[in-house]
């Protein structure tokens, strides 16, 4: 039988925090407890897939991107210890190149750095559209959504969604 009591835990916060806890909580008329809680549960919702070890590679990347540069700068993580994160016990089919998860790493940075080092080998762009683009889009386009996969709705670029628009009207 698991155990369903609460635990009381001890953690170590900077006054503003808790000043900030304690008028967020006044202002909705609850505890400061459950606005800790529902910090607690509204991170679990964003980095929840961390848990599961089973998510690796490439499926693994929304929780990151997704999360933007808050949580590895937070945690201070730097591209040896992401790749380790996420690619880590997967398999070939599904792991990340190392030098995308420098990108992530850099995420931070200025955008006109991600997209000089978005280049492929050669010094080229590996698509054209892809300077345009930001480290988001790039990296879900290249493992979240191949050009094999259909992209999702919402993806479907204005010419794709409206095939009648190279049909000319008859004359009149």
């Amino acid at each position: 039988m698991v155990d369903q009591r609460k635990q009381a835990i001890s953690i170590r916060l900077g006054g503003s925090d808790v000043r900030n806890i304690k008028r967020i909580a006044k202002r909705l008329g609850v505890r400061d407890s459950d606005i800790i809680r529902y910090a607690i549960k509204a991170m679990f919702g964003r980095i929840g897939p961390l848990c599961d070890d089973a998510i690796t590679g490439r499926n693994l990347l929304p929780v990151l991107v997704e999360s933007g540069d808050e949580l590895i700068r937070h945690f201070e993580l730097d591209s040896f210890r992401l790749e380790t994160i996420i690619n880590q016990r997967a398999d070939d089919r599904t792991r990340v190149d190392r030098d995308d998860i420098a990108l992530l790493a850099m995420s931070g940075l200025r955008d006109q750095y991600l997209v000089m080092r978005m280049k492929d080998g050669n010094g080229a762009l590996s698509d054209p559209a892809i300077a345009a683009r930001s480290l988001r889009n790039y990296l879900y386009e290249k493992y979240l959504y191949r050009s094999a996969e259909p992209k999702p709705v919402d993806e479907v670029p204005v010419e794709a969604a409206n095939p009648r628009q190279d049909l000319q009207r008859p004359a009149a």
